[in-house]
């Protein structure tokens, strides 16, 4: 399989994926700094993995569908598309139990500053995608090829005369009105 995919939304997702990554850090210091200075040490512990957490989640979905499109164009790229976007979803569902019977109740974590980093990647994850989606040019139908017909392969609709009619036409002197 080659590493360039010739899927179109490839790119869109790649972008999304990097301006997450970016915002992440960038959401990731803040939720600490603010964590810290409210809570101390459990706040800055708990506003990094508020972040972390809306990252990872945000970037699965998208990971997913980057890998599912490597098989693009083999005869079972729709059922494997499907298995793997449906395994990251269920990956995501199984982490996010996971993750709250292990957080709850942690001595270190303030829930509120966890809450509030983790609304705050959510909303910035979803803007962010809202953004790349609206700003990349995706063609309404795209990774499809229509077949080709020649001019002359098209049959007259009703009403149309073909183009050796009308020289018999012309010939004859007829005229159809």
């Amino acid at each position: 399989m080659s590493s360039a995919s010739p899927v179109t939304s490839t790119p869109i997702l790649r972008t999304a994926l990097v301006a997450s990554g970016i915002a992440a850090v960038v959401l990731g210091v803040i939720a600490a700094v603010v964590g810290g200075a409210l809570k101390g040490a459990p706040g800055v512990w708990s506003g990094l993995i508020g972040a972390l957490i809306a990252v990872v989640f945000g970037a699965i979905t998208a990971g997913s569908i980057l890998i599912a499109n490597r098989w693009f164009g083999q005869e079972l790229y729709v059922q494997l598309f499907f298995a793997i976007v449906m395994g990251g979803w269920f990956l995501k569902l199984g982490l996010f139990v996971v993750l709250i019977l292990v957080l709850r109740g942690q001595p270190w974590l303030e829930p509120v500053v966890f809450f509030w980093s983790l609304l705050a990647g959510v909303l910035v994850s979803l803007a962010i995608d809202g953004v790349v989606f609206l700003r990349m040019r995706l063609p309404h139908v795209s990774d499809t090829s229509l077949p080709t017909v020649a001019p002359e392969d098209v049959a007259p609709s009703a009403g149309e005369r073909s183009a050796s009619e009308r020289d018999h036409d012309a010939d004859s002197g007829n005229s159809h009105v």
